[in-house]
């Protein structure tokens, strides 16, 4: 059947293609097809040529697939890279059409997770400081929590921590003060502030939030919340602050300290909430 399918995508038939491309992003679903049915019939290569030129109603469903062809158990995730797939998504999160901008940015996302530095390096190339900016302020929220889920997991492990704020820190703090400061869900202000747990977890990353006042009170702020998930994940930028095996942690512990972190932590210690007491 896999044939078939495959051809499907070469027909000229818009409704065939569609209906095929369809039957492709179902099965691209089950981990065992990706890793048998998908490898077998290097799906991903007449998928890439779909994605090249095709109607939107096809290229939403196609962007989708994949998706979940980037997941980091599927096969097929390297061939992609290798054959320029960066660019190509990079071109979709600037569509109009929002289910493309979605898509676009979630491969993105996929591909970016437990990746080696060169990856995210040509991914922050690609997309360029402007268009993520542009994403941080998209009106739809898909978009921008499938931004920040890139840039999560862009900023994970410590060398790339401080590989990537070394180029990017400027603007990656500011973004992250404007969403903090903005009208947005929990998830969204949530998602944000595992993003500063991240940054404090580098090693010369973390002096970008020591040295800046405002992104301290932020923090301050969020762990005196109503809301313990934003309590939590601003307690886990507190943390990545302050190990004692980490050079310069007398310091910042000096500093958390004049700012009245330890009141809030005792306070919290006596919450009724074992997640936040525990932590």
């Amino acid at each position: 059947m896999m044939d078939r399918i495959v051809n499907g995508l070469s027909e000229s038939s818009i409704k065939v293609r569609l209906a095929a491309v369809r039957c492709l992003h179902s099965l691209s679903r089950s981990v065992q097809q990706l890793r048998t049915s998908f490898q077998d019939h290097a799906v991903w290569k007449p998928l890439m040529k779909v994605l090249q030129n095709a109607p939107n109603e096809i290229l939403v469903v196609a962007s989708s697939t994949l998706c979940n062809l980037l997941l980091e158990f599927s096969p097929s995730k390297e061939p992609i890279l290798e054959s320029g797939a960066i660019e190509l998504l990079c071109s979709l999160t600037q569509s109009e059409n929002l289910a493309l901008r979605v898509n676009g940015i979630w491969a993105l996302m996929n591909m970016a997770f437990q990746a080696e530095q060169k990856i995210k390096s040509d991914i922050l190339r690609g997309l360029s400081t402007e268009q993520l900016f542009q994403l941080l302020s998209d009106s739809d929220v898909n978009v921008l929590m499938k931004t920040l889920g890139l840039l999560r997991n862009l900023l994970s492990t410590r060398p790339h921590i401080d590989h990537i704020m070394s180029t990017h820190g400027k603007q990656i703090m500011q973004a992250v003060t404007l969403i903090l400061e903005g009208e947005h869900n929990i998830e969204v202000k949530e998602q944000t502030l595992c993003i500063l747990a991240n940054i404090a977890d580098g090693t010369t990353a973390k002096e970008l939030i020591m040295t800046n006042d405002d992104i301290l009170q932020k923090i301050k702020y969020y762990m005196s919340h109503s809301n313990a998930k934003l309590q939590l994940a601003a307690m886990f930028c507190i943390s990545n602050l302050i190990w004692n095996e980490e050079e310069g942690s007398q310091e910042r512990q000096d500093k958390l300290r004049d700012m009245g972190i330890v009141d809030i932590l005792h306070k919290l210690s006596q919450s009724s909430d074992p997640n936040l007491c525990d932590k």
